[in-house]
């Protein structure tokens, strides 16, 4: 059995969710060191909030970001592989059903 093509719409849908959540991931990072930097600033106590206001802002704004990014790619990366599949093949795969279940055949 091949995969010839996939769903390019459907493969970036899922590459910004998932995108947008390993962006989720980095948001308490952000966070904490937007407060480290407000807290600190040593001589310059203006520069210390700018920069933790700014890094406040990367972290709200890093989970939309990375989504959108992972999205773009991934509509890329999928128009990509129908293009290549259709010249070299697709991916040969294996699948055998789950034991005690049938076989049922997809729309793929």
């Amino acid at each position: 059995m091949q995969l010839r093509s996939v769903g390019v719409l459907s493969v970036a849908k899922i590459m910004g969710a998932i995108y947008g959540l390993m962006g989720l991931l980095f948001l308490p990072i952000f966070l904490i060191i937007g407060a480290a930097g407000m807290l600190s600033g040593g001589d310059n106590k203006m520069a210390g909030a700018a920069a933790g206001v700014g890094m406040i802002v990367m972290a709200v704004l890093m989970p939309i970001i990375y989504g959108a990014m992972g999205f773009v790619c991934g509509a890329i990366g999928a128009f990509l592989y129908n293009f290549l599949a259709g010249r070299l093949g697709g991916i040969e795969m294996n699948l055998q059903p789950h034991a005690g279940q049938p076989a049922r055949a997809t729309g793929v």
